[in-house]
């Protein structure tokens, strides 16, 4: 084994236990069943159980489809909530129909998870916010990433002297974040101080800094690091004050050879309200592309991803994925690690047309979608009255649900931010913009909001 494969499996392993799946499932009905009355009970937990239980995703097995969308839509938070009360490493909850295989599940009845830490604080160190999982043996090469990736390299085996600052831009789900914390993972085996930080807690913790009268600790705090990741630039292109202290923070960093790395989702030059000060800061160094992976690498990224989850796929749903999946990582990602539930439940290798049904049933919301549409249902899963989301309130149970749909109608429907912010109570687009940035922050963490934004997909469809 090589040094890098052991130190991964250092950091990934630290301690197992085993788990009785059917004894937690029959506790966590004990707690529900308090909880609801008898008749939704009966109805809607009739015939559950848990299937499995990997990386910190219980996976439920429910009779229906009517089910499974109802559990989703009513119930998630608190199946999510009964569950973590139980076990510590629950970080999600999905469901499959399916039908109880007892044999199936007797064989399954006792699984092993990662027992040392909460899964939260096991996958992200709280120290440098740096993700293990995101390294350059995980990161898949392609003719459409490999300048960037050349780039990175290049800093991490010479940091702050070849390439000061890098700035990487791209769409969302093109692999910036794990390219820069590649960066910082491998750098930080040298024993430098990495600190990995996006645009948007920066500027929280300025302004933070600012009103206690702390400034002076701020700059100290982020002057110390030998390497300083920003990710999602863009979120400071309106904002003055922050950017004079990044203006100066960079500059100290800089003058001291220390490494700089930035990921925007544009160009620097097409970052509207940048100070042209910070602007020319940024093009001192490298500034690359991340676009959309074109066909071949997808496919490429599907075998890679299918290897290092232990999957088999077929060369037809290899080929069937990359095609009709385009342009987006994350949705790769996500696809296969639908396929490999639903492959790891059957116990076999699924054929193209199952797959092809899967992805149909997994599929984002159609972009013929109204805005009203979007509001209404988003507001039902959340139970609050859809006018709410029009009005000019900070009510926190409103607050949330508006910055999904704000986040759906940009990311899966495309549509401007000025138009979002027209059509939802005449709100700036720069409210917008705040909004969709603070869920992608939000997502970037895992967690609850990650499942729940996937339930209000799949009932948009």
């Amino acid at each position: 084994m090589n040094p890098v494969s052991s130190q991964t499996s250092q950091n990934r392993i630290v301690q197992t236990k085993q788990i009785d799946v059917k004894q937690l499932w029959d506790d966590a009905l004990v707690k529900i069943e308090l909880s609801i009355t008898a008749a939704n009970f009966k109805t809607w937990f009739r015939d559950t159980y848990i299937i499995t239980i990997e990386d910190g995703t219980v996976t439920i097995g429910v009779p229906s489809v009517f089910v499974r969308d109802w559990l989703q839509d009513k119930f998630n938070t608190m199946i999510l909530k009964t569950l973590r009360d139980l076990t510590p490493h629950v970080r999600s909850v999905e469901y499959q129909v399916a039908q109880r295989n007892e044999k199936k599940q007797e064989a399954n009845k006792n699984q092993t998870i990662n027992a040392a830490l909460p899964l939260e604080e096991y996958y992200v160190n709280k120290t440098d916010n740096l993700n293990p999982k995101y390294s350059f043996e995980t990161f898949v090469i392609g003719p459409y990433n490999a300048l960037a990736h050349a780039a990175a390299k290049t800093v991490a085996e010479k940091p702050g002297i070849t390439y000061n600052p890098l700035f990487i831009y791209g769409k969302t789900g093109h692999g910036k974040t794990h390219l820069i914390q590649a960066v910082g993972n491998h750098i930080k085996k040298t024993g430098k101080k990495v600190f990995y930080v996006t645009s948007e807690r920066f500027a929280v913790d300025y302004f933070n800094a600012l009103q206690s009268g702390t400034a002076n600790n701020f700059k100290d705090k982020y002057r110390q690091y030998d390497v300083l990741i920003m990710d999602d630039v863009q979120f400071l292109a309106t904002k003055e004050k922050t950017q004079e202290e990044l203006f100066h923070l960079f500059n100290a960093l800089h003058d001291n050879n220390k490494q700089i790395i930035f990921s925007s989702d544009i160009h620097p030059a097409l970052l509207a309200g940048l100070e042209d000060r910070l602007r020319s800061r940024f093009a001192q160094g490298m500034i690359v592309d991340l676009p959309a992976p074109d066909i071949e690498s997808r496919a490429a990224i599907l075998r890679a991803k299918a290897a290092q989850n232990s999957i088999v796929l077929y060369d037809d749903v290899i080929t069937y994925l990359a095609q009709s999946i385009e342009g987006n990582v994350r949705e790769l990602e996500g696809a296969l690690n639908t396929i490999m539930c639903q492959s790891q439940l059957l116990g076999r290798t699924l054929s193209v047309d199952e797959v092809k049904l899967i992805i149909k049933n997994s599929s984002r919301p159609r972009k013929t979608l109204a805005i009203s549409d979007v509001v209404e249902k988003v507001a039902r899963y959340y139970d609050i009255d859809p006018a709410s989301i029009y009005e000019k309130t900070r009510r926190k149970e409103v607050v949330k649900p508006r910055q999904i749909i704000m986040y759906i109608l940009r990311e899966d429907l495309q549509i401007s931010y000025p138009a979002i912010g027209k059509k939802l109570g005449g709100r700036d687009h720069t409210t917008v913009i705040h909004s969709c940035e603070k869920i992608k922050e939000c997502l970037k963490q895992g967690g609850e909001l990650e499942e729940e934004i996937s339930q209000v997909r799949m009932l948009l469809k």
